[in-house]
């Protein structure tokens, strides 16, 4: 999703004191009360103010692996700690980086960002006491899971012996020099959907999360081997395309569905790369050129999970400053906003802070004002219900006081989402009452 993909995320756009005065803030205690006309937060309730916290090739989270399990748990206090000092609410811990598991998971191996070792037990459950310890702190707790990557290298001799990509080799195909679960199998997709629900049954998680990758983003000169289930179950469609759209279609709405079932509080929600379509290519699409479009290169009709209301939050990773050329945050955020109106649909906000001081990054990014200029120019849209930053290192480091700068000038007071926990949903769609 993120740090692995930062440099992708700049070719893919073509051509063109504080925190004591922090912590003594009170609490705005917020109730699901009501729904925003046309979509976002319920009125009385309060913005979302999350952080990621990636787990995958331990870009935050353990620093490193083989960490005592002590050592371990003090790091992810520290980041949850961090969140309550930044007066923020949401934390979005990735528990499924590579078909692995950070809790003992009998469809899944334990993670190798652990102790190093696919497959070897921490000594504890790192997404159980994530659970717990971000509830004694007032915030949610967001279970970030990635559907379809196997992992980072193309051997499937360097996985476990008992991995499930092992017994079935015919369910992985090697992409772009990593390993993936192919999304055109009827048995894949409903075993992923087994192994994410038995941690929603399990824990008391606010929310399902799952970030940008469902089909793989494009590699030149590289195809995905999909010609014998595209034989075998694509007759119906007009072309491949279509048919692994309604592949990653039928494994979200299903997905919806099935925690549903399980637990109905718990909400569903995507973060995807920001472009559904240029406007060049279909009238609908955002006034951008960026160079993927998730319609047609990662096969992910972002749009229509809106519009067909089967997830309950899109986070989309507007990882742009405002008057980029190919893609302008405000024009991008304006497209999401209308997209979400009238859904029922929830609105956060991906944003960069790992680009705030990266030299590396343009002019905008060295300004420690860009994001807040972000939450100010989101402030006039309603639709907006928060914003999501990634990434845990960066909101530690603030490398150039952006994140300082965000919470100085938008948050005064902390604000807890739905502190009852006893959020009811409606019928209709799972939303809830309003």
């Amino acid at each position: 999703m993120r740090r692995t993909g930062v440099a992708r995320r700049a070719f893919v756009l073509s051509a063109a004191g504080l925190l004591a005065a922090m912590t003594t803030a009170g609490d705005a205690v917020a109730s699901p009360s009501g729904r925003r006309k046309g979509g976002g937060l319920p009125e009385a309730a309060g913005e979302v103010r999350g952080m990621w916290i990636a787990t995958v090739a331990n870009i935050d989270w353990p620093s490193k692996p083989g960490l005592t399990a002590a050592k371990q748990e003090a790091e992810l206090f520290a980041y949850l700690d961090r969140a309550v000092e930044l007066r923020l609410n949401t934390a979005v811990f990735q528990v499924r980086p590579t078909a692995d598991a950070l809790w003992p998971s009998p469809y899944e191996p334990w993670a190798d960002c652990l102790t190093g070792t696919q497959g070897k037990d921490p000594g504890w459950d790192p997404l159980g006491t994530a659970v717990r310890a971000a509830h004694d702190r007032s915030l949610e707790l967001h279970a970030w899971f990635n559907p379809y990557r196997v992992a980072n290298h193309t051997d499937p001799s360097r996985l476990i012996a008992s991995h499930p990509a092992r017994k079935h080799p015919d369910w992985v195909v090697p992409y772009g020099g990593k390993l993936y679960y192919n999304p055109g199998l009827p048995e894949v997709r409903r075993f992923v959907q087994d192994a994410m629900l038995d941690a929603v049954r399990r824990y008391d998680i606010d929310a399902v999360h799952w970030d940008d990758y469902f089909y793989p983003y494009p590699v030149a000169g590289q195809t995905f081997d999909d010609d014998a289930e595209f034989e075998r179950y694509g007759g119906g469609f007009a072309d491949r395309a279509a048919w692994r759209r309604d592949n990653i279609d039928r494994l979200v709405r299903e997905t919806g569905e099935r925690i549903r079932a399980v637990k109905p509080h718990v909400r569903f929600g995507i973060s995807p790369f920001a472009v559904w379509r240029n406007q060049e290519t279909d009238p609908l699409g955002s006034d951008t050129r960026a160079g993927v479009q998730t319609y047609d290169d990662l096969h992910a009709d972002t749009r229509k999970w809106v519009k067909e209301g089967w997830i309950d939050y899109i986070c989309p990773q507007i990882y742009w400053h405002i008057g980029q050329t190919a893609a302008d945050y405000a024009k991008v955020l304006a497209w999401w906003s209308a997209t979400v109106r009238g859904t029922g649909v929830e609105l956060y906000v991906g944003e960069a802070l790992y680009k705030a001081g990266d030299p590396a990054q343009a002019d905008a990014w060295q300004d420690p004002a860009e994001l807040s200029r972000h939450l100010t120019l989101a402030r006039d849209h309603e639709e907006a219900g928060g914003h999501v930053f990634f990434s845990g290192k960066s909101v530690m480091a603030d490398r150039i006081g952006a994140m300082r700068r965000v919470v100085a000038d938008h948050y005064q007071d902390r604000v807890r989402l739905y502190p009852d926990r006893g959020r009811a949903r409606s019928h209709h769609r799972g939303r809830f009452p309003g």
